[in-house]
């Protein structure tokens, strides 16, 4: 863990923690343990996660903009304040429809 970024015991705001990139994707890594992962990401605008699974559910919260998440072919629109569990071994992918942030946990089980 980063912890001149993320200060147990201390109040912050995720959005807050993570700038966008012109024309690319940003990611930070909030907690890594053997149990699970918990990362931000702030994607550009038309910026993508090609299709693919993986092992373990993952929940994505919404931090700010919109983005399109298609899980099993089906489309999902989301919005900042929104969230989607995207079920393991299903495929997957992300396209940003406008700069967005989410902040994805995925538990090991």
């Amino acid at each position: 863990m980063e912890t001149n970024q993320f200060d147990p015991g201390n109040s912050f705001n995720f959005a807050d923690k993570v700038e966008y990139s012109s024309g690319g994707i940003v990611s930070k890594k909030v907690i890594q343990k053997e149990q699970g992962n918990v990362t931000l990401f702030a994607f550009d605008s038309g910026q993508k996660l090609s299709e693919h699974t993986a092992p373990f559910d993952a929940l994505v919260q919404v931090l700010e903009g919109e983005v399109e998440i298609i899980i099993g072919g089906n489309p999902n629109i989301l919005s900042t304040g929104k969230s989607i569990i995207m079920p393991a071994s299903v495929p997957h992918a992300v396209n940003a429809i406008t700069p967005f942030k989410m902040l994805l946990t995925m538990i090991r089980s």
